[in-house]
């Protein structure tokens, strides 16, 4: 089979009249002629399947990436659909050698195909292309690499019979123009080591075009193709959303940009796997642009975002706990003080020993937010210089509260006779630091509350018991009963405690007297729950 890439529209001698006999006797002749303005026709003797155009299509930058297969030319509304020279060699030769025939593609009734081998179509908007001027059937061109991807021989070698005749037997031959001078050039990027890197003559270029779709079809060389336009948006709106996704995988920056990174090499050589092994052209740079930038930038967005929530949260329980303390401290005191000084029991030296005790206690409250500000996540300061660490099981916690709040000079305290307390263990994961905190400070307050409002009572009873997944804990007292409804700060801080354990808070008082304070939360969490926090330990350490 012979190609002739050689374009005349005007005799020259001699040898013209040699041609025309040749034209006229060759059935395994393929010429060329220029299908796009300014046109050339092919020569005359030849019939039409023995005819290709050799147009070809470079790129904005002049750069050749693609081929023809086939186009529509002509003058006027009457137009005839033409097959490059490149598509009918390798019609011919695939036809006459082997059972593959040219069809349209099943999938795209627009495109060609040998049997069950599409020849990929290139759109305006395929891979890197963006409104890119194509037109007509073009395909792609995967061009084979290194400096003699193809045996070439002189005009010399031809007539002096200096090759091997096997080397023609069943081949295509491409026969052309290679000399510089005269030569018609075309630049692609895809051939580098030759001696003008890129450039390449337009009979290469053909031999190129039509190995691609012979070897396509024999071999499964990978033809190179693209994705649809919606699923390009969906590649690169996915792996943007990925990156978001990471920002917010952990609270550490530099972990989280570590595994962008890591991500960043895997998407460059899954784009690379899939071009060199499948023929996929997959974009690369936006999905690649659209990830590392949402990553890091909203890395940098959450960790600011987490840094202000962080602070303000903190800001919050420090209130809390300052309310708390103060609330339980020298308000109490000053409430003692205020009842006495009603009911005119208290004399004038032992009220001035009290307002002594509550000047002191105000001044300490700063000392005991210092204290807690340092060792906020493991430490509970009480009355009388007590710390407590919080890292001990619960129940010991309740018991040293209890012994310490019982040693303040509460009215109420005085009269009584029994004191009970008993707090079944709990689970010291099921808690955090500051949910021990909180509950700590619920049992302080409800005892301090006996001992401000509880007058003549003579039994004390504090008691946390485990029974069906739910831990109560219950202050109960046979004083004179609740005297008020009103919502005070303990009542609040008990409220904001029983949303986050979801938990439940009853005051009320009993019958025929006495109060009792309870407050029960449920012990089982859901898997994710427990997953979580089990995270966020780890996170934390």
């Amino acid at each position: 089979m012979i190609g002739l890439d050689i374009v005349r529209d005007v005799p020259l001698e001699p040898g013209s009249q040699e041609l025309k006999a040749v034209f006229s006797s060759a059935s395994n002749l393929i010429a060329v002629e220029k299908a796009l303005p300014p046109e050339i026709a092919p020569p005359r003797r030849l019939l039409p399947t023995q005819v290709g155009f050799s147009d070809i299509s470079p790129d904005a930058d002049g750069r050749v990436r693609r081929s023809f297969l086939g186009v529509w030319a002509g003058e006027g509304e009457i137009k005839a659909f033409k097959f490059s020279l490149a598509l009918r060699l390798a019609q011919v030769y695939l036809e006459t050698q082997t059972e593959h025939k040219l069809d349209n593609s099943l999938r795209d009734p627009k495109a060609m195909s040998f049997s069950s081998t599409e020849l990929p179509r290139v759109l305006p908007y395929s891979g890197g292309y963006v409104r890119a001027d194509i037109f007509d059937v073009q395909t792609l061109l995967n061009y084979r690499s290194g400096r003699d991807p193809f045996r070439v021989l002189s005009m010399q070698q031809i007539t002096e019979a200096d090759f091997d005749p096997s080397w023609l037997k069943d081949q295509i031959v491409i026969i052309g123009i290679t000399d510089a001078s005269i030569r018609r050039i075309v630049n692609t990027v895809a051939i580098a080591d030759l001696e003008l890197p890129g450039q390449i003559a337009g009979v290469e270029f053909q031999a190129h075009a039509t190995s691609q779709i012979i070897s396509g079809v024999l071999e499964g060389r990978p033809l190179l193709k693209t994705v649809g336009e919606g699923w390009e948006y969906l590649w690169i709106i996915g792996w943007g959303i990925l990156g978001i996704g990471i920002s917010q995988l952990t609270s550490s920056s530099l972990r989280n940009l570590l595994i962008v990174g890591l991500l960043a090499v895997g998407l460059i050589l899954l784009c690379f796997a899939l071009l060199w092994n499948l023929g996929w052209w997959i974009p690369l740079v936006p999905a690649l642009l659209v990830f590392t930038i949402n990553g890091i930038a909203y890395t940098a967005f959450y960790q600011n975002s987490r840094t202000l929530i962080a602070i303000a949260n903190e800001r919050q329980r420090t209130i809390e706990r300052t309310f708390n303390i103060i609330h339980n401290g020298p308000l109490q005191t000053l409430a003692a003080i205020r009842r006495r000084v009603q009911d005119q029991k208290m004399e004038q030296s032992h009220l001035l020993k009290e307002l002594t005790n509550l000047n002191s206690e105000i001044r300490a409250v700063g000392e005991y937010l210092q204290r807690e500000a340092i060792n906020q996540e493991n430490s509970l300061y009480l009355q009388n210089e007590k710390k407590l660490n919080l890292k001990l099981p619960v129940h010991e916690l309740f018991y040293a509260v209890f012994s310490s709040t019982l040693e303040r000079d509460l009215p109420a305290f005085n009269t009584l006779k029994v004191k009970v307390r008993n707090f079944e263990p709990l689970d010291n994961l099921v808690l955090d630091v500051d949910q021990k905190r909180q509950l700590c400070r619920f049992l302080e307050e409800s005892l301090c509350n006996v001992g401000k409002h509880a007058y003549g009572a003579t039994r004390l009873s504090a008691i946390g018991s485990l029974s069906e997944g739910r831990y109560t804990l219950c202050i109960t007292d046979n004083g004179p009963g609740l005297c008020s409804d009103a919502c005070g700060q303990g009542t609040k801080a008990a409220l904001i405690l029983k949303k986050q354990l979801r938990g439940a808070f009853i005051r009320e008082s009993l019958s025929p007297k006495g109060t009792r304070c309870e407050f029960s939360f449920p012990l089982t969490q859901s898997w994710l729950r427990q997953l979580l926090t089990r995270q966020l330990k780890l996170l934390k350490m």
